[in-house]
This record gives structure tokens, sequence and C-alpha cells, in this order.
């Protein structure tokens, strides 16, 4: 933080030293501030003391519009200050918009990979505005506090300087003391504000690969680093709460206990010559212009002073993401090895099986919701070991869901999913890696070795040849030796959607599982790579389901699976030609589209 206040300081140095007539124009509407401070106070004890306490009531009243000119002057140098601050404040925001523009820009030249980096949006948006409003707030406080204090204390001296003497000291204590808590709370800010970056990056990768986590069997972990962000940010939000109370103490002492000192000592002021109207001048100093002055600054500089503070570290920071976090790159998250994930030695009936998985749904019946149309009704299934089966059938019709109730992530509302011979749906104590693979549309790749990625389903971990025997079938082969081999490092969003499709394929080929679930997992290959990495699959022992989108894919397995609604239908390709009027519709449009 130390390099950061000084860097922060020596730019706001320079732009301040640049708008010195700016500043010069500004001083002179808050000494009409001060003035009317001063007046405010001075003004009720000359009422009271020379005017009605005196009998002379005129005199009173004419003391009191002296007050009443005062707050009037006060409004007129109110509207002077804001027409000054808006020829400070918007330099300052269009600067900041300038210099992250040209730093989005020269990042998107450097790393075209992270030249989409939503973070560009919020620091434009949010970021900009929130450094504009909070420095445009803390000048207006610091500078009425400053003017208003000299108005007060002048007051003050001019009524009976003894009044200093209660006033002075508490005021200074109280406001060292805040000025001792503004560096942990900015301290506190910054480590809060980067918690609960940490918790929306976690937040997101976990929404991003929900479907994968749960598929492998990694919700223990997840959870566990999921926890661990969210009990980092509440240790922040917890210490910054502490320092805020001591910012309210801080104010106590310098704005309640000159009011209660005033009270206490009233007896001594009295004998010392000081009249009741002084008294009540300098309790108009105290609770009408001194109190609400500090309160305001206490309240701005610890809540946005601190936050400017931190945003301002963030906009100004250097190229190479000196003073905050680099720009684009987000907070990576790499799943441990499978190997840690379980402490649970896997059943019987989840050890890997070189034939396959015989899949059976009988009757199943499912819905998302009590009062919505099933999507599934009364479906009976028999998947044979080793069978390749491919699923086909209108956007929406239930061909996800399938894989969903198959993988044991989804439970039917009727009937029963059974997966060699066992429920689905594994206990939570076995690993169902071992049981079944599930690879989705949107592919999980996470940040770390090709290596890594490839054996994260290899609980016992596979030798160099049989990754590199898994990574040709797939065609994964190419990308890899472009990559720079098995222990490349790897950025998921410097990849398109085809490549990670090849790693989470190769992953899965390579993965002891006996059942393989593709949920669309070839969609973003084209049709060559498609082909050779179904193929790769049928090779495979095991059994294999896919959801198809092309009609090479049904061509190429032993059966497909027709769903139309609430009715389904099993054969060849030849079979449903026959049977199917929606098949046969199917295929039409498939070989339309090749056209």
């Amino acid at each position: 933080m130390t390099g950061t206040r000084k860097r922060l300081l020596r730019q706001a140095l320079g732009f301040l030293g640049r708008r010195k007539r700016v500043l010069l124009a500004l001083a002179g509407w808050s000494l009409l501030e001060s003035a009317h401070t001063f007046l405010g106070g001075y003004g009720i004890a000359m009422a009271l003391d020379h005017g009605f306490l005196a009998g002379r009531t005129g005199t009173g009243l004419v003391w009191l519009g002296v007050a009443a000119l005062a707050v009037v002057v006060g409004g007129l140098a109110g509207g002077g200050v804001f027409r000054g601050l808006a020829d400070l404040v918007e330099p300052l925001r269009d600067g900041l918009v300038r210099r992250v523009v040209g730093r989005a820009l020269a990042q998107a030249v450097s790393d075209p990979a992270h030249a989409a980096d939503s973070a560009v949006v919020s620091r434009l948006t949010n970021q900009t505005e929130i450094a504009r409003d909070s420095f445009a707030g803390l000048v207006l406080v610091a500078r009425s506090f400053v003017f208003t204090a000299v108005g007060a204390l002048l007051g003050l001296a001019s009524l009976a300087p003894q009044l200093l003497l209660l006033v002075l000291p508490p005021l200074i204590v109280g406001l060292l003391l805040f000025l001792a808590t503004l560096r942990p709370m900015a301290s506190c800010q910054r480590a809060f504000l980067h918690a609960d970056e940490a918790v929306s990056t976690q937040v997101g990768a976990i929404a991003t690969g929900l479907r994968d986590v749960v598929a492998c069997g990694a919700q223990e972990l997840t959870a566990a680093r999921a926890h661990a962000v969210i009990a980092s940010e509440e240790r922040a939000a917890r210490s910054l709460a502490r320092w805020a109370a001591a910012r309210s103490l801080s104010l106590g002492v310098a704005g309640h206990v000159p009011v209660l000192l005033l009270l206490v000592a009233a007896p001594w002021l009295l004998r010392q010559q000081v009249t009741a109207g002084v008294l009540l001048g300098a309790l108009t100093y105290l609770t009408q212009s001194l109190l609400p002055a500090l309160n305001t600054l206490m309240n701005a500089l610890g809540a946005a002073g601190t936050r400017l503070l931190v945003v301002l570290d963030r906009l100004t920071e250097g190229p190479d993401g000196q003073g905050g976090v680099k720009e684009g790159h987000a907070l990576s998250v790499r799943p441990a090895p499978r190997s840690t994930q379980r402490t649970a030695h896997p059943s019987p009936s989840a050890m890997p099986h070189q034939g396959g998985s015989r899949v059976e749904l009988r009757a199943v019946t499912f819905a998302y919701g009590s009062a919505a149309q099933p999507v599934l009704r009364d479906l009976d299934l028999t998947v044979e070991p080793g069978e390749h089966l491919v699923v086909v059938g209108p956007s929406g019709i239930g061909k996800s869901t399938l894989t969903g109730l198959v993988a044991g992530l989804l439970e039917p509302a009727h009937g029963e999913v059974l997966v060699r011979g066992g429920p689905a749906r594994v206990p939570y104590t076995d690993d169902p890696a071992l049981l079944r693979v599930l690879i989705p549309q949107e592919a999980y790749v996470f940040t770390g070795s090709v290596r890594e990625n490839l054996l994260y389903l290899c609980s016992a971990g596979a030798s160099t040849a049989a990754l590199e025997a898994s990574s040709e079938a797939v065609g994964l082969g190419p990308l890899l030796r472009r990559l720079g081999g098995l222990d490349a490092q790897i950025d998921p969003a410097s990849l398109s959607q085809g490549e990670r499709q090849l790693i989470a394929l190769g992953r899965a080929h390579l993965s002891p599982a006996p059942l393989v679930l593709l949920d669309e997992a070839t969609c973003h290959l084209d049709p060559a790579a498609e082909a050779r990495a179904e193929r790769a699959f049928a090779d495979r022992p095991g059994t294999v389901i896919v959801v198809a989108h092309r009609i090479s894919s049904a061509r190429r397995a032993d059966r497909i699976l027709v769903l139309d609604g609430t009715r389904a239908t099993c054969g060849t390709h030849d079979e449903l030609l026959d049977r199917s009027a929606l098949y046969r519709d199917l295929v039409g449009r498939w070989h339309a589209e090749r056209l």
C-alpha cells in the first residue's frame, strides 16, 4: 500500500497543480462559507446578550437578521462551489476514461486472447463513475470541514478564548484517532474488494462447469474451495466493520466530547464572566456547524475515501499490473488431482469393466418441476454392454435430460435408471468417474497443463504412452503438438470451443469409465474431426451413448433412439426410415443442411 499511496499522491498533486485557478475559485467561495459559519454563532450570541437579555428587542432582531443573511450568503457560496467543482471533477473522469481505453487497446494488441475482457466495461462505466462521485464528495466535505472549522474556531475565540480550552483538545485527539484509522481501513477495503472479486470469480467458474463438477464427482473439493473464498470475504468484512467502529469512536471524541465539556464547565465559565449568550453561541458552533461537518468528513473519508483509493489504484495502475490486479486475467482455479478428492474406496460395482456397462431405463418419467409437463414419459430403454447408441430428436425434446438421468445427475419422478444393475445415482462415497463419464456441449478445461487436464478422471494415473494414444485417437494430437506437448500450460480463455472439446474428449477416452455419455460433445468440430472422435470411442471398450446433431453420427451407431415428445422409437438407420416419420424428417433436414 505504501507504494500505491506514493504513486497516487504524485499523480494527485500533478492533477491539482495544473488546476490552480479552479482551486483558488473554490477557496474564494469557501471563504464565504466560513463567514456564514462565523456569523451564525456570533449573531445568536450578540442577539441574546446585547438584544433580548438587555431589553433591546430591536437590536436582538437585527443580529438575528445578520445570522439569517449569513445563511443566504452560504447558499450563494454553495452554488459557486458546485460550479467550480464541475471544473475539477469532469477532467478527472475524462482522464481516467482515456487511460482505461488506452490500456485496453494496448492489451488487445499485445494479448488478443484477452481483448474481450469484461472488466474493461466495469472500469469504463462503474469504476470511473465511482471515482468521479467519490472525488467530488471528498472535495466537498474536506473543503467544507476546513472552512467551517476555521469559521467556528474564530467565532469561539472572538466570543471567549476560554472556550478553545474545552473544544480544541478533544477535537485534535478525535481527528488524530480518525487519521490513524484511515490506513488500516484502506487496507481492509482493498482486502474486501479482492475477496469479493475472488468470490465472484469462483462462483462464476463453478456455475460454468457445474455439470462437469457433478459428473466428475468434484462436489466436495469445489464446495471446500468456495467455502474458503467466502470465509475470506467474511473475515475481510468483519475487519472492515471493526475499523468502522473505531471511526465512530473518533467522531464521538471529536464532536460530542466538546459539547459535554461545555455543559459540564458552564458554571466555571459563568464565573469567568462568560455570558449566557456566549454559551448559546458556542453550542450553536458545536452542534450546528462543527459536529455536522465532522460527521460528514469522517463518513466520507472512511467510506468514499478508502473506496476512491482502491478504485484509483486499479484505474491508474501501470501496464504491468503493478498496484492492482493485472488487466484481463482472472484468478485461476485449478482442480486438484482426482486422487486427492476421495478418501473412501470405490465399491466393487463401480470398478471399471472392459466389456462396458448395461444401461436400463424402466418406465422412466421426468419433469422439471411438479407442475411442469414431463420431458420423458414412461420411457423404457435397454443399452447392452459395448453398444453404441445415438439419441436424436428436435431441440428441447429431452436428449440432454436423458444423459443427465443416465449419468445420475437427475433423478426420475417415476421409474428407475440402472447402470450395471445398480442405481445410476451412485453413493457419494463412491467415485462416479469409475462408473461413467459425461462430456456436455460446453467442454470443461481448467488452467493447468495438458497432462493435468487429461488425467483429471484417472485417479490411478496413466502412462505417457496412454496419454499420447488417447490424444491421437480422438484427434487431439495436432493441437497437443502446437501447444508444446503434454506439459504445456494452457489458458482456457485462449482456446476455441472446438479445442476445448478435443481436450475433454481426450480426457473421457483416457478415463477408466465403462460408460461414456457424449451430449453434443463434438458440435464445435468439423465433420471429419467429429467422425474421427466418434470412431475412437466406438473402438474403445465400453458402452457409448451419443446425443447427435449430424446424420453421419447416427449412421455410425449400432442403434438410434428417436425422441418425439412423449414417444420414443429405437432401431437401426434403415429400420427408422420405415418406422419413424420424425426420423425421416430429421434425415431430410440434415441432408438439406449439407447441401
